[in-house]
């Protein structure tokens, strides 16, 4: 487990934005927020979906092999 990051304030001196140390700066897609969480959201349902079909068949195979635990 990586160590927590710590947050600075900003200052003028050392051109420190505030930011955690460390995070590297990312560019604004434009997408609004809102939006944004809605399609991520989505994807990751649609991926937790994916994910138990692909668990079912796999437990359904692992038995099918006599490793049924």
């Amino acid at each position: 487990m990586p160590a927590p990051r710590k947050s600075t304030t900003p200052s003028p001196a050392t051109g420190n934005s505030g930011r955690y140390v460390g995070a590297e700066a990312i560019e604004d897609d434009g997408e609004p927020f809102p939006e944004s969480m809605e399609r991520l959201t989505a994807t990751l349902y649609e991926q937790f979906e994916e994910s138990a079909r692909l668990e079912k068949a796999i437990r359904r195979n692992q038995k099918e092999l006599g490793y049924d635990w």
